[in-house]
């Protein structure tokens, strides 16, 4: 029987648009960065910050040293990267709240502080006085563990600091890496593109 659910972050609960992110840091001359969205390259810059190894405004600095041409401000190379966000669906939301009724829901994310600030800020007040932390029982995030899926350590935290059986535990995330990554510690998968599907139901087969 599934009690606890652990729901990814970007692309199941949040949509993204990589052209528009690729467009934004080509519109500041970061052309060399857009690369890096484009063919979602997670390394240098964009690893070390979703692991929280360095700061934004260190992460700002790096992106005008990789590209030269780039004499942007600070907050024009977090809005450049923040764009890749695009917004949580209401419906998305409201299944997380019926869910709650039935089981643990936590979240555990691979992002960064920029993202972030805009999905507890944005994405997560749309309903009624709702803030993020009544969506969740607890929050994982990559930027302040210091870890990062598929690594399974981030897997064996989740479940070890809420006492949760990995038989007993859904992951659902759009990455088939990381969903293998948590099967090896038997923690049951969904890997959809978005939770536009789940409900439920979608569990009672597991």
């Amino acid at each position: 029987m599934i009690r606890n659910i652990i729901f990814d972050f970007g692309g199941i609960l949040v949509d993204l648009d990589k052209d528009r992110c690729v467009e934004a840091f080509n519109k500041i001359n970061a052309g060399e960065i857009s690369r890096y969205v484009d063919f979602c390259i997670q390394e240098d810059l964009f690893h070390e910050l979703e692991i929280g190894a360095i700061s934004v405004a260190e992460f700002c600095n790096e992106v005008r040293r990789k590209a030269p041409a780039c004499a942007a401000k600070d907050d024009e190379i977090i809005n450049a990267w923040a764009v890749l966000l695009v917004n949580v669906p209401r419906r998305r939301l409201e299944t997380i709240l019926e869910l709650k009724k039935h089981y643990r829901v936590f979240l555990l994310s691979n992002t960064n502080e920029i993202h972030w600030a805009m999905a507890e800020q944005q994405y997560f007040r749309q309903i009624e006085d709702l803030t993020v932390d009544d969506y969740f029982e607890r929050k994982y995030l990559s930027c302040r563990l210091h870890m990062i899926k598929p690594s399974p350590e981030i897997f064996k935290l989740v479940l070890e600091e809420n006492n949760l059986s990995a038989e007993e535990t859904v992951f659902i995330d759009d990455s088939p890496r990381n969903c293998k990554a948590a099967e090896e510690l038997g923690i049951k998968t969904i890997c959809v593109p978005n939770a536009d599907s789940i409900s439920a139901e979608s569990f009672t087969d597991l």
